[in-house]
């Protein structure tokens, strides 16, 4: 289940995939919605588009909500809280992003883990980066 394969689907090249690498992920102002103790700020990744591949981007990835959805944010990743996109937090630095391209940010599933380190508790089974979920259903089956 990933948002990527429908983009790479439509033509939009997806640099951590193409280069082998794991796709940088960054720590964000952006607060989530507290449930219980559970309580922090959005984990983000990133990945570099031109504008018409952005716009192409969101349009596909909001079919999605239940596989990581629209982006979050594109564009300044200060506005965000995200000092140097080059020193990513987790995964991989982006290779430069070509004057043509913008920074793109999607809701991580590394965003619990985080949330989870801080609460310091004693056991917890999460997820690796990148490997989220092992289902028998097709991407194509979270599309709305």
């Amino acid at each position: 289940m990933s948002f990527e394969l429908p983009l790479i689907d439509a033509g939009i090249e997806i640099q951590h995939i193409k280069n082998n690498t794991i796709v940088p992920m960054y720590k964000t102002n952006i607060e989530c919605e507290s449930s219980g103790i559970f309580k922090g700020n959005m984990v983000v990744s990133m990945r570099p588009l031109s504008i018409s591949n952005t716009i192409k981007a969101i349009e596909i990835s909001s079919k999605y909500p239940d596989v990581h959805g629209a982006p979050v944010h594109f564009s300044n990743p200060k506005d965000i809280g995200i000092k140097d996109i080059m020193l990513p937090d987790y995964g991989d630095p982006p290779q430069l992003i070509n004057v043509d391209e913008i920074p793109v940010f999607w809701a991580c599933g590394v965003t619990p883990q985080l949330i989870i380190e801080d609460l310091q508790l004693d056991f917890c089974i999460t997820h690796k980066p990148g490997c989220m979920l092992i289902t028998d259903k097709l991407n194509e089956n979270f599309k709305v």
